[in-house]
């Protein structure tokens, strides 16, 4: 996950109520929320990093650019521990996104909205932090800023749903469990940066948004 960013950047909180769960339990007791989200590990020249992904159909992930970026293999998982075979990876030139294209059937794909969230708007992340176990944490829409970081052209979504390292690529949820966002950054204060979802759907609208991932060397 890229570096901290000064907390000047961040809007005032608006107050936001509390989400609800996206529903839809597998006999497993996991939700749909929860069966999309997958772990990315990318094996490296001599480096290991980890990351967060989603699924947007039975054969494809989102996820950031730095988190496929400058890889020798990805490694992928599900939220039941299985592994899931990459065939492909693209990055998108002008924001901090990847499509990954699995071997495997992904077990399950959010919706995503038709607009980003408002300043107050409740929001869920979903995915793996430090590489960890599956976690869900909590926020709000906080407000947008110009990217902090110059990854992303046009504006990004602060919220203050706590993430860490291995969060970036994490999907964020509406309360209807629709994605409304990318998480790709954090900052000192604990707030979260997200490629919001008008600038994923107009990437992958756009099949030239979208070139093979850079490997290591």
């Amino acid at each position: 996950m890229p570096a901290p960013v000064p907390s000047s950047v961040i809007p005032s909180r608006a107050p936001a109520p509390a989400p609800t769960s996206s529903g839809n339990l597998s006999p497993d007791g996991f939700d749909s929320a929860q069966r999309m989200a997958v772990r990315i590990r990318n094996i490296g020249c001599g480096s290991v990093s980890t990351g967060s992904g989603f699924a947007i159909d039975a054969n494809t992930l989102v996820t950031n650019r730095h988190v496929v970026a400058d890889s020798s293999a990805l490694q992928l998982s599900t939220y039941d521990g299985r592994d899931v075979g990459a065939t492909a990876a693209s990055t998108a030139g002008l924001a901090d996104l990847a499509i990954v294209r699995t071997a495997e059937p992904l077990p399950a794909a959010p919706e995503l909205a038709d607009a980003d969230p408002a300043p107050g708007d409740a929001v869920t992340v979903v995915g793996y932090p430090l590489g960890q176990r599956l976690t869900i944490t909590t926020g709000a829409v906080l407000g947008a800023t110009t990217d902090p970081l110059n990854v992303n052209l046009g504006e990004v979504l602060v919220t203050d749903a706590p993430v860490e390292p291995g969060s970036s690529g994490s999907a964020v949820l509406d309360t209807d469990g629709r994605v409304v966002g990318v998480v790709y950054a954090k900052d000192a204060e604990g707030h979260s940066f997200v490629v919001p979802v008008s600038t994923l759907r107009a990437m992958l609208d756009d099949e030239s948004a979208f070139t093979d991932a850079p490997t290591c060397t």
